[in-house]
């Protein structure tokens, strides 16, 4: 069999990202709403389900890595396709909490077969040290995510509801996304070289990476930094258009405006892209944490400058993608990059769980600028820990 040429290989990865994302991820931001009016469930117990779903993808992360370390990736996003698509289908006939939850359940799991940490592990296993540049490529695809499936989610129901608008994503995810996983994506067999521990003698160093407590030190670091991240990034997800519509906006200003996120995430990326190799990928993690604090603090000062708020949240959150894949291959190595990115996943998708209905409680209970206030506190404890990695990654000149 003609070995897959990288281009084909982030390109199928690319198309099946948006569709991953857009179906799971981004899906209470337009159906939480439907789904409680239609159901008379509360938002809580709506959003709570995502939360399931997140919960079930962290608990399942270091399992997907090490299976992904061993075998490669395929059959890992083969099977993710398979969940994503029952629970959607399970989703659509839920007339009971219960059965509603186990849908979650289903897709929570497919989400943590098939999202990015998946598909950043399937490219470190495919490539090695050289994976930061399909990383990156990856992300471009990917942040067309939010602009793509809100508009069609937000289409669908209003043509064929909630649950005609689940129906048609387990369709795109059986007839769509399995195929291309299944018949595009190589596997990875005794062809494929992957990378190796360094000879006995070298004690515990990790090639070209972090040894010692300095790498204790810095992976404890850098879980913090991307578990804070990740809460922000998944409450301003499924609550941005209610933020935007506590500002007086009607929903299909919000669903416009908010598709504002997307193209800045791309327009970061490709900038990131573009100049990412020119120094270490530290700085585009710098990078990210400020934009997006500075994002978030611009949020709370509402509309005359919400266009930019947007923009700068969207850049950072955008770039974080990045540095999340290229960050721990730059400071730990490519040996076992699979099974340190579902480590590193856990705490951050654990975390997701709790965030989207803290928010909705928050959103309830005290307004959204409650909710925004706690953001702007973990966007600014963010800001100090990534200058802790920093000061704790630098080369030690004294050896």
């Amino acid at each position: 069999m003609p070995k897959t040429s990288r281009r084909v290989v982030i390109t199928t990865l690319g198309i099946t990202q948006i569709l991953a994302w857009g179906s799971s991820f981004y899906l209470p931001a337009v159906l939480a709403n439907p789904i409680a009016d239609d159901t008379g469930w509360s938002l809580g117990w709506v959003v709570g389900g995502f939360s399931v779903g997140l919960l079930a993808a962290g608990l399942v992360a270091p399992k997907v890595g090490r299976t992904i370390d061993a075998k490669g990736g395929r059959a890992v996003l083969i099977a993710s396709s398979v969940l994503l698509g029952a629970g959607h289908a399970i989703m659509a006939l839920a007339h009971s909490l219960p059965v509603y939850m186990l849908a979650w359940l289903l897709m929570g799991v497919g989400m943590g077969a098939g999202l990015y940490d998946a598909a950043f592990a399937t490219l470190g296993r495919l490539y090695g040290k050289e994976a930061r540049g399909a990383i990156t490529t990856l992300t471009l695809w990917g942040g067309f995510a939010s602009t793509v499936c809100w508009p069609l989610s937000a289409w669908l129901v209003e043509h064929l509801g909630w649950r005609g608008a689940c129906t048609v994503y387990a369709a795109i995810q059986i007839l769509v996304s399995l195929p291309l996983h299944a018949f595009i994506l190589p596997s990875v067999g005794r062809s494929v070289p992957t990378a190796k521990p360094v000879p006995s003698g070298s004690g515990d160093q990790i090639p070209d990476g972090l040894t010692g407590s300095r790498r204790s030190q810095a992976f404890l670091l850098l879980a913090t930094i991307l578990t804070l991240g990740a809460v922000t990034a998944s409450m301003i997800g499924v609550h941005l258009l209610t933020f935007l519509q506590a500002r007086g906006l009607e929903l299909a200003g919000a669903v416009a405006l908010g598709t504002l996120v997307g193209p800045s995430q791309v327009g970061a990326r490709i900038v990131e892209m573009a100049l990412g190799r020119h120094y270490h990928p530290i700085w585009t993690l710098v990078a990210s944490v400020t934009l997006v604090a500075s994002g978030v603090i611009l949020l709370v000062t509402g509309f005359p400058i919400l266009v930019l708020a947007l923009a700068l949240y969207g850049a950072g959150n955008g770039i974080g993608s990045i540095a999340k894949g290229t960050v721990p291959l730059a400071l730990f190595g490519p040996f076992g990059y699979a099974s340190l990115m579902g480590r590193l996943a856990m705490p951050s998708l654990l975390a997701q769980a709790l965030s989207p209905s803290l928010g909705a409680i928050l959103i309830e209970w005290s307004g959204s600028s409650a909710a925004l206030g706690l953001l702007t506190g973990l966007a600014t404890v963010n800001l100090g820990l990534v200058g802790l990695l920093w000061m704790t990654s630098r080369p030690d000149k004294s050896t």
